[in-house]
């Protein structure tokens, strides 16, 4: 047998963490993906909950940046759920410049309206239209270490141009968890009070962006919400791939960061597009990310188990601080994430062993001295 089929034999073998002693929850598995288009289609998959929330929520809606890892399949969703809340005449109009082959005809496929824009170029805001609802996405991090200013422009500069252009809109704004020091890892995270304490520059020029919406949001009451993102994860990218892939190749999981939180971008991308209908003035911080931590070592024994290996190689040693959320506060006013950290180790483990498309999008999330 094929290393491959044995690895997608083990898998339908395998009971992982929180269902192994209950056989009757492995029958309550998701389908893994098979390519592309059914990953696309389940991440574009609206629930009850968002449907509902989106039913009250009137206008269009303008992505900002929809041209990331995460803005595609947002605004597809966002489309979905808009049709499905019986306001199918809402346009959703994503901005990017679409430098990616592909993108900007798989969002105009699902029914949103693209613009290709360089939002930093001169003018270029003032050519958007007026919408009622904003999410911003657009921000940079990799590539940050050596061309500082760039991220600054991007990061800091460009908020306050979109805060002040969208003064009469609401905007839901993704910032990260990195705005956060390194906390003990027993202590259940960081906490919305919390006070930020960056570390590098990328994370402080991502606080710039928070302290550019709050000015304002306070100036001129624009209702908002900053979203503190750790981390989102699909089969194709996150945290997960990258433990998976080490795994796989035989390479060495780092364990210097010990810790980590994960949600499914699907469910990142509910909370971005439900939070429209509890922006305040002025804008405040939620955490975003999936419930509880998890173990870096104990996850790359599961991958190590999902393909029948041996145990993974390590190197490093778990800290006793790591770069935690704590979202209970999001999980109080959406409930949690629709997707479990189990079923997402299963989906990536299946993708992984039977070759499926990668990103080429690492996360970073070993790094500790804030250098992207």
């Amino acid at each position: 047998m094929c290393f491959l089929a044995s690895c997608a034999l083990r898998l339908e073998e395998t009971s992982f963490e929180g269902v192994m002693n209950d056989p009757a929850k492995v029958t309550s598995w998701e389908a893994n993906f098979e390519n592309e288009d059914a990953l696309e289609a389940r991440l574009a998959r609206p629930s009850p909950a968002l449907i509902a929330d989106l039913a009250h929520t009137k206008g269009d809606l303008l992505i900002l940046g929809v041209g990331g890892k995460m803005g595609p399949s947002l605004a597809a969703l966002a489309r979905n759920a808009l049709n499905a809340a019986g306001q199918p005449n809402c346009k959703v109009i994503g901005v990017a410049r679409f430098s990616e082959p592909g993108t900007r005809k798989h969002l105009e496929d699902a029914g949103v309206e693209t613009l290709a824009v360089d939002l930093l170029a001169p003018g270029a805001l003032a050519g958007l239209p007026e919408v009622p609802n904003v999410i911003y996405m657009a921000a940079r991090k990799f590539g940050s270490a050596g061309d500082e200013p760039q991220t600054w422009a991007m990061n800091t500069y460009l908020s306050g141009l979109v805060a002040e252009r969208f003064k009469a809109s609401r905007i839901v704004a993704f910032s990260s968890g990195n705005v956060y020091p390194f906390v003990p890892v027993t202590g259940g995270g960081s906490v919305e009070s919390d006070p930020p304490v960056p570390i590098g520059e990328y994370a402080q020029s991502v606080l710039g962006r928070e302290r550019m919406f709050e000015h304002f949001s306070k100036q001129y009451g624009t209702p908002g919400i900053l979203l503190r993102l750790n981390y989102a994860a699909e089969v194709r990218y996150g945290v997960l791939v990258d433990i998976a892939r080490k795994v796989l190749a035989r390479q060495p999981v780092d364990l210097t960061m010990g810790q980590v939180n994960i949600i499914w971008q699907g469910d990142a991308n509910a909370v971005a597009l439900r939070a429209l209908a509890h922006c305040t003035v002025p804008t405040r911080p939620l955490n975003l990310t999936g419930p509880g931590q998890l173990s870096v070592r104990r996850l790359a024994e599961r991958f190590a188990e999902a393909f029948g290996l041996p145990g993974p190689v390590f190197t490093g040693e778990a800290g006793t601080s790591a770069l935690l959320n704590n979202a209970s506060r999001c999980h109080q006013l959406f409930g949690p994430p629709e997707v479990s950290t189990d079923q997402m180790i299963r989906w990536v483990a299946h993708w992984l062993s039977h070759d499926g498309k990668l990103l080429g999008k690492p996360t970073k999330f070993e790094v500790r001295d804030g250098k992207f």
